[in-house]
C-alpha cells in the first residue's frame, strides 16, 4: 500500500544514486502518488563529482534544495537541514516509510529513539564501507517493532553520541582515510530500492537485514522478524 509520504533522508554517496530510480518508479505508478520528502543539511561541493548524482549548476546550493528543483514534475518538499533531536519529530511522522541514507551513527540512533514513539512507520536504512555494506528493514506496526530496531540490530548505533557526530567522527572520517567507491553506493541504494518496492508492491518481506559485497558480487539476507509478520 502506497503511504502518503516517502520521506529520504540524506542525498550524499547513497541517497543521490537511489533517487532518480526512485523518481521514476514512483512517476510510472497510478496515482495518487505520494509526497516525496528530501531532507539534507549539506551543500553539493565539487569533491562530491565522484559519488553523487548532481547537475553542475548544483555546486555550493544545498543538496535537497537541488534534487527537489531537478524533480519538481513531481510532489516534493525539500528540508534543507540535518537531522536533530528538535526536528526529527516533524521530519519523520506516522504512516511515513523513511529511506534512511546517511552516513553517520548519531542520526540513525536520532531516528531509532524516535520510532519508538509512532504506530505505524517503516525504516529502510542503508550504509557502506568501502566495498561492502548492509540494508536495514525496520517496521512498527501497532506501536510494536515487527524486525528489531536498529540499535538492536547493530548495538553500535545505540552508543553513538551527537559529540561524536560533531566532531565528524564517523562514516566522512573513515572516508577520508579509505574512499567510499561509486558501486557501493550504488550496489547499496539498489538493495534499498528493492526493499521498497518489495514492501510497498508485495506487502510482505521476508528478510530484516541484507549484507553486500561488491568484490564478491553477492548480497545475502537474514530475518529478524519477532512475531508472525502482518500485513506490510
Amino acid at each position: 500500500m502506497m503511504p502518503e509520504r516517502i520521506v529520504l533522508v540524506g542525498l550524499g554517496g547513497i541517497g543521490s544514486q537511489l533517487l532518480p530510480s526512485l523518481v521514476r518508479y514512483l512517476a510510472f505508478r497510478p496515482e495518487p502518488r505520494p509526497l516525496l520528502v528530501l531532507v539534507d543539511g549539506d551543500a553539493y561541493e565539487p569533491g562530491n563529482r565522484t559519488r553523487q548524482v548532481f547537475p553542475e549548476t548544483a555546486i555550493g546550493a544545498n543538496k535537497a534544495e537541488a534534487l527537489a528543483e531537478v524533480y519538481r514534475g513531481l510532489t516534493i518538499q525539500a528540508v534543507t537541514d540535518y537531522l536533530t533531536e528538535a526536528n526529527v519529530a516533524t521530519v519523520i511522522r506516522d504512516g511515513d516509510v523513511v529511506l534512511l541514507a546517511v552516513d553517520n551513527h548519531w542520526s540513525r540512533f536520532l531516528v531509532d529513539r524516535h520510532l519508538a514513539g509512532l504506530a505505524e512507520v517503516t525504516i529502510i536504512s542503508g550504509g557502506n564501507d568501502e566495498t561492502d555494506g548492509n540494508v536495514q528493514l525496520v517496521r512498527r506496526r501497532g506501536g510494536q517493532f515487527v524486525d528489531g530496531s536498529l540499535a538492536e540490530i547493530h548495538v553500535e548505533i545505540g552508543r553513538a553520541t551527537e559529540a561524536e557526530f560533531a566532531a565528524r567522527n564517523g562514516c566522512e572520517r573513515q572516508a577520508e582515510q579509505r574512499p567510499q567507491l561509486v558501486v557501493t553506493n550504488l550496489m547499496v541504494a539498489s538493495a534499498m530500492l528493492n526493499c521498497l518496492w518489495a514492501v510497498l508492491e508485495r506487502g510482505s518481506v521476508s528478510y530484516s537485514e541484507v549484507y553486500l559485497d561488491v568484490v564478491a558480487n553477492a548480497m545475502t539476507s537474514r530475518s529478524w522478524l519477532r512475531r508472525v509478520q502482518p500485513a506490510a
